[in-house]
């Protein structure tokens, strides 16, 4: 599984007037609506159930929000830099600035699985993270992260 299967380059977003964990499940699910074709309140809804089981800050200033929809036939994600870190519940309690948000068809097993641990493999190295945060602009974000995991299989 390739990064670039899972996210559009048109999913990649810099926002600056998040302010609260609900204002970004918000966004992830207009970015869902806007480039997937999901249902934005059906997506927030999923996020916001998944999240009530604990949250995905995994520390480091990254989450990685998932939500099994219906009217998906793939794994689809979406990636936003926020320019001011919010609290997100991380498990060290740092505020969120990168998140990643993997949407799976309901039926999906180990398709989201794998997804999940790419994404989480990607964004777990510091300096993919410094890369993403040192830009703004959606394309350069875009190339960083789908090029990261080349860089790493090599």
């Amino acid at each position: 599984m390739e990064m670039s299967m899972i996210l559009k380059p048109e999913a990649v977003r810099v926002l600056s007037a998040v302010s609260s964990k609900k204002r970004l499940m918000h966004e992830l699910g207009s970015v869902a609506e806007s480039v997937y074709g999901v249902n934005q309140a059906d997506t927030v809804e999923a996020l916001q159930e998944r999240e009530s089981l604990g949250p995905t800050g995994v520390g480091h200033g990254v989450a990685l929000p998932h939500a099994r929809l219906d009217g998906l036939d793939e794994v689809v994600g979406a990636l936003v830099l926020l320019e001011k870190p919010i609290d997100f519940d991380a498990v060290d309690r740092q505020p969120v600035d990168l998140a990643f948000a993997l949407f799976a068809p309901r039926e999906a097993g180990v398709e989201h699985l794998k997804a999940l641990a790419l994404v989480s493999r990607t964004l777990r190295d510091p300096a993919v993270c410094a890369k993403l945060r040192a830009n703004t602009d959606p394309a350069t974000l875009y190339t960083i992260v789908t090029e990261a995991q080349a860089a790493q299989a090599a």
